[in-house]
């Protein structure tokens, strides 16, 4: 029984080692520590940086003040880094999703549907979530992908993601006492 215990741990640690070219979105691989293959941190840093111009554009016109002026730094830094990775996917013969996983998508339309406070809460519990799954997915390609460009790339602009994070952190603080 015991050794039937421990063969099935094992192969449940085995499993998403070997399963790493699924999806990355469910977060079990980010949680695992799982590198994601090039294809898949291609797929996701694109639709990560969809959902963060689409949603920081609506929010930039819905906000205003601090978190007006973070919105619009998220359009501007997430649209470089779209632009950054475009070449590079060429190069990796990979071709970037042209549009945000079904669950961005919903969290940007339950956006379109919030205002005020509600909105302003939304946007930033969204922006909270989204930034630190880049970082893990950033980290974790960082630390051992299979493209080196890509690779070199993700090291490079994970220091950004991370101010973002702290951002995003902090706007959340400031807006918890008015919740």
């Amino acid at each position: 029984m015991k050794a039937a215990l421990l063969l099935g741990t094992c192969m449940l640690i085995a499993v998403p080692a070997l399963a790493q070219s699924v999806g990355e979105r469910t977060g079990a691989k980010a949680t695992l520590g799982v590198i994601p293959k090039a294809a898949d941190f291609v797929t996701e840093a694109a639709a990560s940086d969809m959902f963060e111009i689409d949603s920081s554009k609506l929010a930039a016109s819905k906000t205003q003040g601090e978190v007006r002026t973070f919105a619009n730094q998220m359009v501007t830094d997430h649209t470089r880094t779209s632009t950054e990775l475009m070449p590079l996917a060429q190069q990796a013969r990979l071709a970037p999703p042209t549009r945000m996983s079904s669950a961005q998508r919903s969290k940007l339309d339950k956006l379109r549907a919030a205002n005020g406070k509600d909105f302003t809460n939304l946007y930033i519990d969204d922006q909270v979530s989204a930034h630190k799954d880049a970082v893990l997915l950033f980290q974790r390609y960082g630390n051992g992908g299979d493209n080196p460009q890509l690779k070199n790339w993700a090291i490079k602009t994970l220091p950004a993601l991370q101010h973002h994070l702290d951002m995003a952190q902090k706007l959340q603080k400031v807006t918890m006492g008015s919740r």
